[in-house]
């Protein structure tokens, strides 16, 4: 568990620095850490449903989309599909492909009542590298950490 606290406390200290609202941003190989070491937590996937199906998920992941394809339109009911998945209380671990949608959703979850909100920065897919291309330089696939093709 200490471990785990000094997860957390490193990820409250982003947060800080980033002026963020949320309980903290964390990385992909320290939320992997957290979904294997603090069974509370929840790691939920809101990519769309097209991410999933073609580019890949983690097992065990929450798939709830912020944006639907095509169009990437918000989804309406996304609070209302988290709230059937995941009690307020439970602490979110919010993925999308790069960090940003997931710190829009890490946003709205918290204005909703959920109490312990993370982002994990890079996402499933991370930034693009000089060829604009993702998977190469950081996020969840490319640290090597466990994912399966949709």
């Amino acid at each position: 568990m200490e471990q785990v606290d000094a997860i957390l406390q490193l990820a409250r200290q982003r947060a800080t620095a980033k002026s963020l609202p949320y309980s903290g941003a964390v990385l992909p190989t320290e939320a992997y850490f957290l979904m294997q070491h603090w069974p509370a937590a929840v790691l939920v996937d809101v990519r769309s449903q097209a991410e999933w199906q073609f580019v890949g998920v983690v097992p065990d992941a929450l798939c709830v989309e912020w944006r639907s394809f095509p169009g990437m339109q918000p989804n309406p009911a996304f609070l209302e599909q988290l709230r059937e998945k995941v009690a307020l209380d439970v602490p979110l671990l919010l993925m999308c492909r790069s960090g940003a949608r997931s710190d829009e959703a890490a946003r709205t979850a918290l204005q909703a009542g959920y109490t312990s909100v993370y982002n994990v920065l890079e996402g499933f897919e991370g930034d693009r590298d000089g060829a604009s291309q993702r998977n190469r330089i950081n996020g969840w696939k490319a640290r090597g950490l466990p994912w399966i093709q949709g």
